[in-house]
């Protein structure tokens, strides 16, 4: 995965036009607590076509039950599968995430030596995205959220399903796959967003995502970006 950084960002008023009206419609986002990279790799593989509610309730009952009181996570890692697989029972697919989280904690701990994600802070973003995705269930959206989510504060968009549906309604990139739509998408980004700055745009685009550009019954007639929305005018519903 390409650091958003990398790519050149030619002048492009879409993405801050569409924040403002965002922003008006849905206020600012509330500031988010990071977390530190590794709980926030948990997290985000917990958070998977998840509802945020079951996620945080299954992650606080996780960090109370296998957090030591230094804040590692060494007795979910030597946990057996079954009983994690049990632990993490209120996400969607618990058979397949409990063994992708024990795997991870377990490579870490082998690659590294210890279990932690602090020494990535020295790295580029790029090289830690592309060492976090060497694991299975690590995609794109499942890195950009750790670079930009947790206390390493970088530059990347988490592109996930809300936020892909939304980007292609209003087709601001072609059609393609979260990794690739996140590429392009970098590319109109201004160069003054930093990391807080895009962690905000991708707050309120999920928020619009869930409240109004629904999957199954998308409320078109009340979008403030229905005027700038080719999908919306498809079914009818001018600006």
């Amino acid at each position: 995965m390409q650091d958003g950084a990398l790519f050149p960002t030619p002048a492009d008023p879409r993405l801050p036009k569409i924040h403002a009206v965002l922003m008006e419609r849905y206020g600012r986002p509330a500031p988010r607590v990071p977390r530190d990279p590794l709980s926030q790799l948990i997290y985000s593989l917990l958070a998977s076509r998840t509802r945020t509610e079951d996620s945080d309730r299954v992650m606080r009952e996780l960090e109370a039950r296998y957090r030591s009181a230094a804040g590692g996570w060494d007795e979910l890692r030597d946990a057996p599968l079954g009983e994690i697989e049990q632990a993490i029972g209120g996400v969607t697919f618990p058979e397949v995430k409990a063994p992708r989280i024990k795997a991870a904690l377990l490579g870490i701990t082998a690659r590294y030596g210890s279990l932690t994600l602090d020494f990535l802070a020295k790295y580029r973003t790029e090289k830690i995205r592309e060492w976090l995705e060497g694991f299975e269930g690590v995609g794109a959206q499942v890195s950009a959220a750790v670079v930009n989510f947790s206390t390493l504060s970088r530059r990347a968009l988490c592109v996930d399903a809300n936020h892909l549906r939304v980007v292609q309604r209003l087709a601001l990139t072609p059609r393609a796959d979260a990794a690739t739509t996140e590429i392009r998408l970098m590319r109109l980004v201004p160069a003054d967003w930093d990391a807080a700055m895009l962690d905000e745009h991708h707050s309120l685009v999920k928020v619009h995502a869930q409240t109004l550009c629904t999957f199954a019954e998308p409320k078109c007639g009340g979008c403030p970006l229905r005027g700038e929305c080719p999908w919306a005018g498809k079914q009818g519903v001018l600006g």
